[in-house]
């Protein structure tokens, strides 16, 4: 009894150690369920492909799928939703901006081809000979 006494004097304040415990264990149950979401979301994005869907359609339901994927492995087992707001903002942003800035060059180099064919007209085709006479 009084070590459990001294050991809870010494030991820190949770909100000391960042609202959890250094040894927290959380509940093989939910990693099981995450596991599974896992499970349904790569089952569906497998059968975009069995089911033939093609164009823009094929490739927005792949990186929707890819992208929850991705949210729950860092949400629960890189444990990031259980982390304090600026922690998760310093991992996350970074690559939140280069694909904001990314898919603005994507939209800006379409209205650049758009402006070089409008004023110096398409691309002519040339015929390239290849000279294989031996001098």
């Amino acid at each position: 009894m009084h070590t459990e006494h001294a050991a809870a004097i010494h030991a820190p304040a949770a909100h000391e150690t960042g609202g959890h415990d250094e040894g927290q264990q959380h509940p093989i149950k939910l990693y099981l369920v995450v596991w599974g979401w896992l499970f349904v979301l790569s089952t569906f994005s497998y059968l975009v492909d069995f089911f033939g869907i093609q164009g823009m359609m094929r490739w927005t339901l792949i990186i929707v799928f890819m992208m929850l994927k991705a949210g729950l492995i860092v949400a629960i087992f890189m444990h990031m939703a259980w982390e304090r707001l600026a922690l998760i903002y310093a991992i996350l942003l970074p690559p939140g901006a280069v694909l904001f800035f990314v898919a603005t060059m994507t939209v800006e180099s379409t209205y650049t081809v758009g402006d070089r064919i409008e004023y110096f007209g398409p691309t002519p085709v040339t015929e390239v000979t290849i000279n294989t006479s031996h001098h």
